[in-house]
């Protein structure tokens, strides 16, 4: 009776996993299939506004920026950088 009962959750749980993995695959493919008719859409509307109205275009694209450091560094009185948080501190006092 155990091994019978081991064997039968060992298959439960197997089918478990193979329907989560299906159902996230299918997700994936659903994902990557609506992207793509939104690329497509978007691209379309920017091919029509090329000629037309420039502005709206560029509105339209959104160009990534990317990743900027911050710098915090503030000038003292001299005009010199102070980069420290410790001269900042002086400084803002």
């Amino acid at each position: 009776m155990k091994k019978a009962r081991e064997k039968w959750l060992i298959n439960g749980r197997r089918e478990k996993e193979e329907q989560k993995y299906y159902n996230k695959r299918k997700a994936h493919k659903t994902i990557r299939y609506k992207k793509k008719i939104y690329m497509k859409n978007v691209i379309e509307s920017i091919e029509d506004q090329k000629h037309n109205n420039t502005r709206k275009m560029y509105q339209t694209v959104q160009f990534q920026k990317g990743y900027r450091h911050k710098f915090s560094v503030i000038r003292n009185k001299k005009g010199e950088l102070a980069m420290n948080t410790k001269e900042k501190a002086e400084i803002w006092k």
